[in-house]
Parts: structure tokens; sequence; C-alpha cells
């Protein structure tokens, strides 16, 4: 059986240099790299090394780069660090969107327990937030402001610069979760004029359990643990200088390949699109087809239950996803979708298909033939009618 892998936004292959350098530093460079001795710092400039790559790919100063554990651990540090360094200042409102991340929500519904006033933007029907929503939210009293650069459901980009720029007029921090970004298109810190940006590892290709924190030189940044120094006093604990070094070789190869793969995979998803659009009637694109990252498409199949074709595609050796792998095993319908204003069929037909690097056109073809028969396979089940197919 062919086995087809498109679910890269929940997590990407390790790319071979990577495995290459974490396996290099597991067996040869042991040390604890806050040691002076000559081990130690072998181990501390592997994380140089590490750091200088993942600073290099998103356009920052290695100093301002901070390792954390993930995405979810750099989200956490972002909006409770922020949050605690300005409630002495009397700043106590964030702002977020509807359609973020858990990591972030849970995040900022923590913060709104313990005291903090919290305001979600809502999006349009694309899934973009309107600056102006943000203009009327901010308040004299917001610290932070926290969008994602693009959503991990339907790959919508949002206008990041222009929204940090309504934050900065107010005195507030901005910080971006570039989880499916980093990596897969063009991303410069300083364009994009946020104050922090979280990236995850295992979605660029590094081993799972390490990702960072850039920080802004000069933005306020209350720890989220208490212990040593590393990190520029930022996040206490040894390094996990193995997966660092996974993380820098990923960060390499991501940004030496980037020009050529971020086209041929947007090139790749388009197919995917148009053919499914074109076989199976009642398929419906959400999100924006115009304004997102190049692997992502999430698709709605009128009168078909996601769970059940998502199993169908399994059995025929395709791997895709009913939305963020976070909240797999829930029965709970996207918020992402249901933010967007989209109708409960709609969104519980909706699977999302993430492509990456290792993405070809024969399997595009293959799950693009495979469609028509499943589709109509389940509906006849459920004896539903379906209209034409839309964009």
């Amino acid at each position: 059986m062919m086995r087809i892998y498109l679910d890269y936004n929940a997590s990407a292959p390790v790319v071979p240099e990577a495995v290459a350098a974490t396996t290099a530093a597991l067996s040869d460079r042991f040390g604890n790299p806050s040691s002076v001795h000559y081990f130690g710092q072998q181990a501390r400039a592997v994380l140089d090394d590490a750091r200088d790559e993942v600073a290099a790919l998103i356009g920052a100063e290695p100093v301002e780069v901070v390792f954390t554990s993930g995405g979810t651990e750099a989200d956490n540090l972002a909006i409770r660090g922020v949050a605690e360094a300005a409630a002495s200042r009397g700043r106590r409102h964030v702002v977020a969107t509807a359609i973020e991340h858990e990591a972030v929500l849970h995040t900022v519904r923590e913060l709104s327990r313990r005291g903090c006033d919290v305001t979600l933007l809502p999006v349009d029907a694309s899934g973009i937030v309107d600056p102006s929503a943000l203009a009327s939210a901010i308040r004299p009293d917001t610290a932070l402001v926290t969008v994602m650069h693009a959503n991990n459901e339907v790959g919508t980009l949002q206008p990041v610069a222009e929204l940090a720029a309504l934050a900065h007029e107010a005195g507030a921090v901005f910080h971006t979760d570039a989880v499916q970004t980093v990596g897969r298109i063009a991303v410069d810190v300083r364009a994009l004029g946020a104050d922090l940006l979280s990236l995850s590892g295992h979605k660029l290709g590094a081993p799972k359990g390490i990702g960072a924190l850039w920080v802004r030189r000069g933005t306020k940044l209350a720890p989220l643990m208490t212990g040593g120094r590393q990190e520029r006093n930022r996040r206490p604990g040894t390094e996990n200088v193995p997966a660092a070094a996974g993380l820098g070789a990923a960060a390499r190869v991501a940004r030496n390949t980037l020009a050529e793969q971020g086209p041929r995979v947007a090139a790749l998803r388009d197919r995917l699109d148009a053919g499914v659009l074109a076989g199976v009637p009642g398929a419906a694109i959400n999100g924006n087809p115009a304004r997102r990252i190049p692997g992502t498409s999430n698709i709605s199949f009128e009168g078909v239950e996601a769970e059940a074709l998502l199993i169908a595609l399994d059995l025929e050796g395709v791997a895709v996803s009913t939305g963020s792998a976070c909240s797999s095993g829930t029965l709970e319908p996207s918020h992402v979708l249901r933010a967007m204003g989209l109708g409960a069929h709609r969104v519980q037909s909706a699977l999302r298909f993430s492509l990456g690097a290792g993405t070809t056109a024969e399997e595009i073809d293959r799950v693009v033939t495979l469609l028509p028969d499943l589709v109509t396979r389940i509906r006849s089940r459920s004896g539903r009618a379906v209209g034409p197919s839309r964009r």
C-alpha cells in the first residue's frame, strides 16, 4: 500500500540533517553547557551554533533566542511572562483572537481566572482579523496583544505587521505564534514588527521537545520558572543540547531550501484543491485561498462526517487531520471554523490536508483519485443530497 502523509501541520518528518546533528550531540557532546571545562564548552558551542541558525532563519540576533521545550512553552513564556511583568505597571488587559491555538487560548483564560481582563477578537468568514477590531479593543491598560501569524487549521495569514503597529501605538507588547510559518514561508521578525515570536522544532523537521521564543531586546519578560541563570535568566534549567542541535540543523535546511520548497508545495496544494473541487460535488475550501501558507488546505465535504472520511482515507494509506492535533480525541467541533461563522454541517465535515517537503505530485493525484469514491460511499450510507463544489 502507498502510504501518504498529509499532516505536516501536526508534525513534520525529521530531516536527516537534524537526525545526524542530534545523534552526534547525544554521543559526543554530553557535557553540561554551563560547565567551564572542555566538555562543557563543547556542548556550549553546539548550543551557540544552533542559536545562530535559528536566529538566521527568522532575521534575529542570537542573543534574542530563548530555547524552550516547544511551541506551547514558548507561547506560555511569552504571554505569562509579559503579563506578569506588566502587572506591576497597572496593565492587566490582554488581547488575543478567537482562532488562536489552544496553547494561547488556554493560557489567556488562565490569566483571566487570575484577575487579568481578556478580549478575544473576532475574525471574518475567511479567518482574518480586521485591524479596526484591534484598534477598538486596545485600552490604556492593555499589556499584550497576541495574534498568530498563520492559523494551524485553515492556514490563513494575519496582517501581523499592521496589528503590531497598532499595539505599539498604545504602548502594548505584541506576540505572534509563528509555529506554522517558520521554515515554511519567509519570516523576518523585524519586518513583522513583533516583540516576541514563538516557533516549534517538530513543525520544521527537528525532533519533538524543542522550540524557541524570540524576545526583542528590551522586552520585559518574567520567567515562568525559577532556578539557574540559563538562557540569559529567561528559562532556567540545563538546556536540551541534542534537541537544540537538531533544531539548528533543521533551521539551516529550511533557510537553504525555502525559496524552492515554498512555491513547489503551494503548487501541489493548489493541485489538490482543484482536483477535489472538480471531482467531489459539494466540496468547499475553508479559509482565504489567496492568503494562506503554502501547504495547508481545509476542505469541507457536504453530507460527510469528517471522522468517517478520515478513517476511510487512513484505510487507503492517507494520513490527514480533522483539525488541530492538540484537540484530537475531543468531540468538540473546531473552534476556528465556528469563529469564522461556518454552519454546523460544514464544520463537522471539514478535513485538513497539510503538505510539506516530502509531498509529491504522485501522492496528490492519488488522493484526488481516491476521494470521489470514498465520499460517494459515505454519502450513500447517510442518504444526503449535495450541491455543487465551491471555493
